[in-house]
């Protein structure tokens, strides 16, 4: 007689769809986006010395709801990344870091939810009014 025997579950490996490995993945992109805006801000301002006409044309390009949009999205970027990046920094050099580090990712997660919406409402408020 032979016994019909359940497939055996899928090991997991240490990151696949945890939470944690998404926290990873998210602080990379963060940090290459505020990267790459910190390098256009450095150029852009360097044109005041270069041409300052050229200057006030690209000061006057951000002017427009898609750059208010863009600058909405960064403050949600530098947010996670400030806030997970502590988070890294009590894993890595706190003795309980690592036993605490979900319980941690969900305050971390917490904050910058309740952060960023207060942040983008202000910047939804001065985008639809006149000030």
């Amino acid at each position: 007689m032979t016994t019909l025997e359940a497939p055996a579950k899928p090991k997991r490996t240490l990151y696949r769809g945890d939470p944690g490995m998404w926290s990873w993945a998210l602080h990379r992109i963060t940090g290459v986006t505020i990267f790459f805006f910190l390098f256009v801000h450095v150029l852009d301002t360097a044109l005041v010395r270069v041409d300052p006409d050229t200057y006030d044309r690209a000061i006057e390009t951000y002017k427009n709801p898609l750059v208010a949009l863009m600058e909405m999205g960064l403050v949600v970027c530098v947010l996670f990344h400030a806030f997970n990046g502590i988070r890294v920094i009590l894993v890595d050099f706190w003795s309980q870091g690592p036993r605490f580090q979900k319980q941690m990712l969900w305050i971390v997660l917490t904050l910058w939810v309740l952060i960023a919406g207060a942040g983008i409402g202000r910047q939804f408020f001065y985008l639809l009014t006149e000030h």
